[in-house]
């Protein structure tokens, strides 16, 4: 019995790898192909990834946010205070420290 526990967890972990490889280039090709993007996002993603920052959801001013995830075009475009799916950008590990701020867009 333990032989077949062994043999099936093995199989799942190799198959769950195959599926994971196969999706981590659709993912990366995503994110490096910026070029139909806004200057400001492509400057923000930039500076994201310089400054070892995050996106943190639900805490913007209005018209103040880096970006959003589908609700407006971009920066500087939040309608309203603390929108669940506008950005700002923050240092990693900050955003979790700010009451209603989350790293996923509601």
């Amino acid at each position: 019995m333990n032989k077949h526990v062994m043999a099936a967890s093995t199989l799942s972990s190799a198959i769950g790898l195959a599926l994971a490889m196969q999706i981590v280039p659709v993912q990366a090709q995503t994110m490096k192909d910026m070029s139909g993007m806004p200057q400001v996002v492509k400057d923000n993603m930039a500076r994201m990834e310089a400054n070892k920052l995050e996106k943190c959801y639900g805490i913007n001013a209005v018209s103040k946010n880096d970006c959003a995830e589908g609700a407006h075009s971009c920066a500087g475009q939040a309608t309203q205070a603390r929108d669940a799916k506008s950005f700002v950008l923050l240092p990693a590990g900050d955003c979790s420290k700010i009451q209603g701020g989350k790293l996923k867009p509601s």
